[in-house]
């Protein structure tokens, strides 16, 4: 239960500076109110940033219920984490965040609202590569290998991971 109240803590954080507070800020600055009323675009919106945050949401409950951690770097699951979410594609939370981004922008027809999302996306991009690949890689070894090896990075893969060697 313990591991629940820090992966909603560190999430809430996380979620309220990068996804909320700062976009709050692009909005602000740029003079973006929001939409008189709903058009197709802000259902689209909508939908695309509903289904970002349950993708976020549900990758957050993965890494609890299976990994036995959290979210966050220092705090990070004890167990390789390669269900749910994580079954298509290495990188969903990251991916359900720029989905949420971008349906913000899409809800609000804020260009700059997009470029910061474009920006979080090349950012975590950066961070994937440069930080969480290599750890994994040194952390739970060949398990984390044979999964990069049969999941893309960013892109779903709608394939099942290989038989009995898979990692748990």
């Amino acid at each position: 239960m313990f591991v629940l109240a820090r992966a909603i803590t560190y999430s809430t954080l996380f979620i309220g500076l990068l996804l909320v507070f700062l976009p709050a800020r692009v909005l602000e600055r740029a003079g973006v109110r929001p939409p008189a009323a709903l058009g197709p675009a802000q259902v689209m919106g909508l939908a695309l940033g509903a289904t970002g945050a349950l993708l976020a949401l549900a990758c957050i409950l993965t890494f609890v219920a299976i990994g036995k951690g959290t979210p966050a770097p220092f705090d990070p699951p004890r167990k390789l984490v390669v269900a749910g979410p994580y079954r298509v594609m290495r990188n969903p939370m990251y991916a359900g965040a720029g989905l949420a981004l971008a349906g913000a922008a899409i809800y609000t027809g804020s260009w700059g609202l997009f470029a910061y999302a474009l920006g979080f996306l090349i950012a975590a991009h950066l961070f994937v590569v440069g930080y969480e690949e290599p750890h994994l890689l040194r952390r739970f070894g060949a398990d984390y290998e044979s999964y990069a090896a049969s999941t893309s990075r960013w892109l779903p893969r709608w394939r099942s991971l290989p038989g009995k060697g898979r990692p748990s």
